[in-house]
């Protein structure tokens, strides 16, 4: 790629300018994160419904600014810091709000934060390095999981909701274990495959 754009430019043609971070998806994206404070005062006081709302619109608008980013050619470095911390600041608070106010097990955060920050700490070592690995559709499902299991644990749902509740979230912490150690195998098979390279 570098070289197909060193011939481009060599021919004559401009380089691609960048966006400007500040665009809408960016704004998304930070609006996000300084709501973040606010949800956590909702579930804290267990005002639930009006936490469950507030997630759920925070959560719309991560699809958003994503979606608006490719289609208009507005992904920027910032974009791509800021918006899976706020995905994952988002996340964790929610968990640690719900282990206060509800009878979520605390291992349950333990385990996906963990993963989280391990997987946020590998993927940055392997930029160093130059090398991405993609997200999976096991992660994007992961994403799913934990939204729904959130969402439902925000709900002020009937007492026998409960089991299913606590299912989803198991399924979910499940999913977030098995596409952790994949994205730690990808990792690896792209270091090994570098080095056989050299």
């Amino acid at each position: 790629m570098q070289q197909e754009t060193s011939g481009s430019q060599a021919a004559g043609t401009p380089p691609a300018t960048q966006p400007s971070n500040w665009n809408l998806p960016n704004v998304l994206t930070t609006l996000r994160i300084l709501f973040i404070p606010p949800f956590a005062y909702l579930v804290l006081t267990e005002r639930m419904w009006w936490a469950f709302g507030l997630f759920a619109l925070l959560m719309f608008t991560d699809k958003l600014d994503g979606d608006i980013a490719r289609s208009r050619g507005l992904v920027t470095n910032f974009g791509k810091i800021a918006d899976p911390i706020a995905d994952k600041a988002l996340m964790i608070t929610a968990l640690i709000c719900l282990n206060v106010v509800t009878s979520l097990p605390w291992w349950v955060t333990v385990v996906i934060v963990v993963r989280e920050l391990g997987i946020t700490v590998w993927r940055m070592v392997l930029l160093r390095g130059g090398k991405v690995v993609p997200a999976s559709k096991g992660g994007k499902l992961k994403t799913v999981l934990q939204t729904l299991a959130v969402a439902m644990y925000l709900c002020p749902l009937p007492g026998w909701m409960d089991t299913p509740t606590f299912i989803v979230m198991l399924v979910a912490v499940a999913v977030t274990v098995v596409t952790g150690l994949q994205y730690l195998w990808d990792g690896y098979k792209e270091n090994k495959a570098e080095a056989g390279r050299v």
